[in-house]
């Protein structure tokens, strides 16, 4: 039997390939999985060094079959306007995970894009309010746009502000957001003037300072805080972390590396103190929101398995549609490698 190649998939097949609205639903059925067991907690490994940093998540799902993913991706904020390079740069991994065989190697970019945005979705269905019409994008860049462009699409919606430390840059944004979801998107020179008009509040930025508190949001907020993702990041600060409802993607990450991280640092709160993991409000084995005037958060620090659940979507539409470069890297024979069975015979 001639062995399966291993996929190549390169950022513009990745993005012909996974559509958000199907990032959405594979990533709500990993944190289900997740919530009721029947997945392990994934891994995660920070290197940091000057400019920015590299990062490692890795984890199994049974989905169609038994997969695992590891991502492997660069976080550079500066990559931008320094070098014309994207912010995130990476791939992922993806392997039978019954035997180990490596399936594809699929540029990371769009995935990691796209299922933090699911994950807000996923989250925003169970803990924001079910009348929110008005939406604050802290941070406006291309996660930014497509937290919008993925709320916008999922709630109903009126408005939407959209804040960055770089006006012309929320700007741009607002004016290109406005004219593709037909609603009104302001660009705000203040972030709190935004945030207190607004049933969701999204931050997604490369902040090593919190900016967001207490008296920035009004009641019932549902804030989704994205950009911490390692220990240097903070996005909210403690007070309002210990005054609202806290919802995490992964209990151990987020006191690690998340804006919980920071509040239990400062003894604002501790980790009994939080409400949830996300996966076993889905699972339906813990409650959402039960008030309509709390404010709850959702700190998200990105998990390995919407890695896995995106990465299944991609490679499986990739087989299905013949798309990708097919390579061996290294033919097999009975399990033992080509060249030394031949190395084997010569001698």
């Amino acid at each position: 039997m001639t062995e399966e190649p291993t996929l190549v998939l390169t950022a513009q097949d990745v993005a012909a390939l996974l559509t958000i609205d199907e990032c959405i639903v594979a990533v709500e059925g990993a944190f289900r999985l997740l919530g009721m067991g029947k997945a392990k907690a994934p891994g995660t490994l920070g290197i940091h060094v000057d400019g920015g940093g590299f990062h490692v998540k890795a984890g199994c799902l049974n989905l169609s079959r038994s997969y695992f993913a590891a991502k492997v991706n660069a976080n550079f904020p500066s990559n931008p306007e320094q070098f014309g390079l994207p912010t995130i740069q990476g791939v992922i991994l993806f392997c039978d995970a019954e035997n180990g065989r490596l399936l594809a190697v699929m540029d990371s970019i769009t995935i990691t894009t796209l299922r933090t945005a699911a994950a807000t979705v996923v989250a925003t269905k169970y803990l924001a309010r079910s009348d929110v019409s008005v939406i604050t994008i802290c941070g406006c860049g291309s996660q930014g746009r497509i937290h919008l462009e993925a709320l916008a699409s999922v709630r109903r919606r009126r408005e939407a502000f959209a804040y960055d430390k770089n006006q012309a840059c929320a700007a741009r944004f607002a004016e290109d957001l406005a004219q593709k979801l037909l609603i009104p998107v302001h660009p705000a020179t203040e972030l709190s003037d935004a945030t207190r008009q607004s049933d969701i509040v999204v931050t997604c930025t490369p902040s090593r300072q919190a900016f967001l508190g207490p008296d920035d949001v009004r009641p019932g907020t549902f804030i989704a805080a994205v950009g911490a993702d390692n220990p240097e990041k903070s996005e909210i600060r403690p007070e309002l972390m210990s005054g609202s409802r806290v919802v995490v993607d992964l209990l151990e990450q987020c006191a690690t590396i998340g804006d919980l991280h920071h509040a239990l640092k400062a003894g604002a709160m501790t980790k009994t103190q939080v409400h949830a993991e996300l996966g076993p409000i889905v699972a339906g084995k813990a409650p959402g929101r039960t008030t309509e005037d709390e404010i709850i958060i959702f700190d998200s620090t990105g998990l390995a398995l919407q890695d896995v659940a995106a990465a299944a979507v991609v490679y499986e539409k990739a087989r299905k549609e013949r798309r990708g470069l097919p390579v061996h890297f290294a033919p097999h024979v009975n399990g033992v490698p080509a060249d030394a069975k031949s190395h084997v015979r010569l001698l």
